[in-house]
């Protein structure tokens, strides 16, 4: 009876939830560029994802009467500069990381350690931020259609997403586009044919972290506050948002609905989230459940590949 009755009162909780997996959804993106393009797990996010909410803050709540900062106060100007703020995060952990040769998953961790001081001074050394007293996107979609909360995080969400998706399709069918998908693929080959496999690595970094700090402003105005933390754990949410996206829908071959499907994957991983803190699971187990959630989703694969491997090497002896 508990459990019908959690379920039951679900309805504003599951809103909340689809609502926040879009909006995440735009990270998880970012992620997917460098996790799935290039293969390289940028720890960058964590530290990208909260510089995004604490620059969009910043600026809204700036009280300056300077022409400047009255266009940046902004919401849609504030999302712009965080998506820059982003950018400038990836741009170093790339510079790092071709120039200076340092590994990959090296360079995102002096990045993200590194973004936390960062954080804190551009934030006036407080921890967190509360927007409750200035106007955001979703609250101006709020007023303007009558739309709750969470009706308005999910239409900004979808719009957002749709237009992203739209725009790395198109990037990635272009010729630095396509050389940069193809330096994950093969990057010997596509070095010896001519292509700077740093150049296209470092404008990965910087288009993929670009997206985590647009998802972390959007994410700031949603929930209405700024938070040193926020971005904690990001890396795992955008890796088991891909990978559960990739389980259900596997099948598509279009790049277009492989992205969309990193979204979708972002929508049902907090829709599972909000079900089991729905149903009486301890919040501070989340992140336990976010790691054994990523866990099956890439053990399962290989497990799989493996015994049909050897059903099939089995079958061939009796034969």
């Amino acid at each position: 009876m508990n459990i019908l009755n959690a379920l039951q009162g679900m309805g504003p909780a599951m809103l909340d939830a689809v609502g926040q997996g879009v909006l995440w959804g735009i990270m998880v993106l970012g992620v997917y560029i460098t996790y799935k393009l290039l293969d390289i797990a940028d720890l960058t996010v964590d530290g990208s994802f909260a510089l995004g909410g604490c620059v969009c803050a910043m600026l809204i709540l700036n009280k300056s009467m300077n022409p400047v900062a009255v266009f940046l106060r902004n919401p849609v100007a504030a999302l712009a500069v965080a998506t820059l703020a982003g950018m400038a995060a990836g741009f170093v952990t790339g510079i790092l990381h071709t120039v200076f040769e340092i590994p990959s998953i090296l360079a995102g961790i002096l990045t993200q350690i590194s973004l936390w001081s960062i954080n804190l001074w551009i934030m006036g050394n407080k921890s967190n931020l509360p927007l409750l007293k200035v106007d955001t996107m979703v609250s101006r979609l709020s007023g303007a259609a009558g739309l709750s909360q969470a009706q308005s995080s999910q239409v900004i969400g979808i719009v957002a997403a749709v237009i992203v998706v739209a725009i790395l399709y198109w990037f990635f069918g272009t010729e630095i586009g396509s050389a940069l998908r193809a330096t994950g693929n093969n990057e010997d080959m596509i070095r010896a044919l001519g292509v700077n496999t740093k150049l296209t690595k470092l404008l990965a970094l910087m288009l993929s972290n670009g997206l985590v700090g647009m998802s972390g402003a959007l994410v700031c105005q949603s929930q209405k506050y700024a938070d040193i933390q926020m971005g904690t754990g990001a890396i795992v949410i955008g890796l088991a948002a891909i990978v559960i996206g990739e389980v259900l829908f596997g099948w598509f071959r279009n790049f277009a609905c492989k992205l969309a499907a990193a979204v979708i994957g972002s929508v049902i991983y907090f829709v599972i989230r909000a079900i089991v803190l729905q149903l009486g699971l301890n919040p501070n187990y989340m992140k336990l459940l976010s790691a054994v959630i990523v866990a099956l989703a890439l053990c399962v694969p290989v497990a799989a590949a493996k015994w049909k491997a050897h059903k099939a090497y089995s079958e061939g002896g009796e034969n």
